[in-house]
């Protein structure tokens, strides 16, 4: 876990698991603003400017990951345009993804945010979910009956299955229909951004 104004030594790839990034209220709850798995890079901008993270981030479901000295990953960025082009719109989609999430948050019905939010962990680990309601309570923030009475509704309905810390997605295209614009919003910022990624890259060969 990092906390708010930690200097960061390493800048992290995940290549399994995914991490989240929370803000953490004055009575000990947590709220998800965003996530990074195995499409993204936790502590990319600290390396860009040598600035402090400003969010907590937590390790929620354990994985393998490279980790880099932040320094080396700063001297890549400074020689390579491309690759600092990357790190910089990554911290773009990560802002756009927290905004995303407050909008949804204030917006969107229990049911449809946590299809949503299954629908971004199915990206990063797989249709085999380790979470248990209070930990899906705790980073939708809102009440756990709420979430208990959701999840119900969901596997009665046959589109996950749930048993005691683990849900699986049954029926992906049902649970997308359920979810609300967001995800989509979420999924298309980031595979533009690897795309640019890729695109650059091509580019550079091609010189």
């Amino acid at each position: 876990m990092t906390r708010p104004n930690e200097r960061f030594e390493r800048v992290y790839f995940p290549i399994t698991g995914f991490i989240s990034l929370v803000v953490e209220l004055s009575d000990g709850s947590m709220i998800e603003t965003g996530m990074v798995g195995r499409d993204g890079v936790l502590g990319g901008g600290a390396a860009l400017d040598d600035r402090l993270l400003l969010t907590t981030s937590l390790v929620q479901v354990p994985g393998r990951a490279w980790a880099i000295g932040i320094e080396h990953v700063r001297q890549l960025a400074l020689a390579d345009e491309k690759f600092r082009a990357v790190l910089v719109r990554h911290e773009q989609v990560l802002l756009a993804q927290a905004q995303q999430s407050a909008a949804c948050n204030a917006s969107h019905t229990v049911e449809a945010r946590m299809c949503r939010w299954l629908l971004r962990m199915r990206d990063l680990v797989g249709d085999e979910l380790p979470l248990t309601q209070d930990f899906l309570a705790q980073m939708m923030g809102v009440r756990r009956p709420s979430v208990s009475l959701v999840a119900g509704t969901l596997q009665q309905a046959g589109l996950i299955k749930y048993r005691r810390g683990h849900i699986t997605i049954v029926d992906v295209q049902r649970v997308q229909d359920s979810a609300c614009e967001c995800y989509e919003t979420v999924r298309a910022h980031y595979e533009a951004m690897l795309r640019d990624g890729e695109d650059g890259n091509s580019a550079k060969h091609q010189r």
